[in-house]
């Protein structure tokens, strides 16, 4: 399949076409029908005429191409209509019926000058598919947001994560005005389903997921994002709000900045370390027991453990409070699985090799100095803690 990208280098377009590329070259599986795949892209630096011929060639059209931030409002007519007109043009010269994607806007049903050019690109494009035959699909996009989006621009969400993650301060009017905001990721997908025949043409068509928010809230959880991970907490990425505008403001994180410093806590038998903390699901550390030594010897009341050995040997002992039955099991990286520390099971790990043994540990509660529930009982009553 052929398939053109006016607009490739702008935001949306961007992210398009590195996805289309990643099926093009196999990075991602086919989804279905595109392979072969020719991808031709068409932005403001190109030369007039190559759109022509992309026009005579193509399976299936992507209309991002246009106008937002104008220096005079005329030109909103000339970038949104203007260009649309020309496309739609140039592929009846030639007799191609391919199906046309248009990128339009929730302001096209709003009286100004930017709605109203959006307006009269999506009626022109309506018509041509009424004259051809050809299938249109009219998106009217919210707000995008996502990776590769220009701060300071037309963006609020990539403005907050760029300032905020840069440590800029951020302006905010009207604490409570909604957005309703689609996530850059969600929008790719939808073109593509497009572009495989899954979707119903429509002059009105919007995005199936989006959420909105109030700016006052993204600018909440955007600064959360930055104070939390210099404290090692990892958001409710759960929630998939959460999780995707995450994503999107790590994206504004400089490069150089992207190592957080974790505290390690050594003594004679290692050394502990926590690598990051969540609300809801605990936290995880990293810890190292040297040749020789044991680590542990206690147990808890609620809170639950799960230890991963990554390198050296060792064995994991564990006896239930009260009793004498002691089991052990082999711990060894060279065969990583996951053992659980059992609640009111006294347990501990002994390296019985000749290297560190270096175990990953999530335990189900961040711990809590107050009450740590964590109660010294040695596993074998002759064992040296």
């Amino acid at each position: 399949m052929k398939i053109l990208v006016t607009g490739a280098n702008g935001f949306l377009g961007r992210n398009l076409c590195a996805e289309l590329e990643n099926i093009r070259s196999g990075r991602r599986k086919d989804p279905g029908g595109l392979v072969p795949l020719t991808l031709m892209r068409y932005d403001i630096d190109c030369d007039p005429e190559t759109l022509r011929g992309f026009a005579c060639e193509a399976d299936f059209v992507v209309h991002l191409a246009g106008v937002n931030r104008p220096k005079e409002q005329e030109e909103f007519m000339k970038g949104n209509l203007g260009l649309t007109e020309r496309l739609i043009a140039l592929l009846e010269e030639h007799g191609n019926n391919c199906p046309v994607l248009l990128s339009s806007s929730t302001q096209a049903a709003l009286d100004n000058p930017y709605g109203r050019s959006k307006l009269a690109a999506e009626q022109s494009l309506v018509r041509h598919g009424e004259r051809t035959g050809a299938k249109v699909f009219v998106y009217r996009f919210p707000n995008l947001f996502g990776k590769w989006c220009r701060p300071n621009y037309n963006s609020v969400v990539a403005t907050f994560c760029s300032n905020i993650a840069n440590g800029l301060p951020i302006r905010i009017d009207d604490e409570s005005k909604k957005l309703r905001l689609a996530y850059v990721d969600d929008v790719v997908d939808e073109i593509i389903a497009c572009a495989m025949g899954e979707r119903e043409q429509g002059a009105c068509l919007t995005v199936p997921t989006a959420y909105e928010r109030s700016l006052g809230q993204i600018a909440s959880l955007i600064r959360s994002f930055r104070e939390d991970r210099e404290r090692l907490i990892l958001p409710n990425v759960a929630d998939p709000f959460t999780k995707k505008l995450y994503s999107t403001y790590l994206s504004y994180v400089p490069a150089a900045e992207a190592a957080v410093p974790c505290e390690t806590k050594r003594d004679e038998r290692g050394s502990f370390t926590e690598l990051l903390r969540t609300e809801g699901m605990g936290q995880v550390s990293v810890n190292v027991c040297r040749p020789g030594y044991t680590k542990g010897n206690h147990w808890h009341h609620t809170k639950t453990e799960r230890f991963i050995v990554v390198s050296g040997s060792g064995v994991i002992r564990q006896r239930r409070v009260g009793t004498d039955a002691v089991a052990e099991i082999p711990v060894s990286g060279d065969e990583i699985r996951s053992v659980d520390m059992l609640p009111g099971f006294t347990h501990s790990i002994e390296n019985t090799g000749t290297e560190d043994l270096v175990f990953i540990i999530w335990a189900n509660e961040r711990f809590d100095p107050e009450r740590p529930d964590t109660f010294f009982e040695k596993v074998i009553m002759e064992e040296e803690s």
